[in-house]
């Protein structure tokens, strides 16, 4: 008796082909994030807090001047977004450091970020949710 081409294999027999599916999307699905953020990993409001205590860590906000002026993170340095390829070696000195990376909330370009990491930073981390995330966290924000 002759088996099919889809008999033969496990991976291609029809009970197992939602598996295969399943399993390919899931793969994708989770290339994504890495593939549009160029590698920048992102990480949670109290992952932030905890390079800022323990790594000294900056935090670099670059969001627009009217809502860095609005209420930003203390001690954040500020760089707007639009104005990052021209000021990066403004922050050469932190080259070795954490910098975690404000953005506005929910909407961002990864830009600044890919501009740290193109010019040799090698620890750029994106705060997850941007400011909105830290503020829902109830950390402190001062205006100027």
């Amino acid at each position: 008796m002759e088996l099919s081409i889809f008999q033969d294999h496990f991976l291609l027999r029809l009970e197992n082909l939602f598996f295969v599916i399943a399993a390919v999307v899931s793969a994708i699905l989770l290339l994504i994030p890495m593939i549009t953020q160029g590698g920048i990993k992102e990480i949670d409001a109290r992952e932030a807090v905890r390079l800022i205590n323990y790594k000294d860590a900056l935090i670099l906000d670059v969001r627009d001047d009217s809502e860095y002026l609005a209420g930003h993170i203390p001690n954040a340095k500020h760089v707007p977004s639009q104005k990052m390829p021209e000021r990066w070696v403004e922050l050469e000195k932190y080259k070795d450091k954490p910098i975690v990376v404000i953005y506005p909330g929910g909407v961002r370009s990864n830009n600044p970020s890919l501009v740290l990491k193109k010019n040799g930073f090698t620890q750029i981390v994106n705060l997850m949710g941007g400011i909105d995330a830290w503020k829902r966290a109830g950390l402190p924000m001062v205006k100027r």
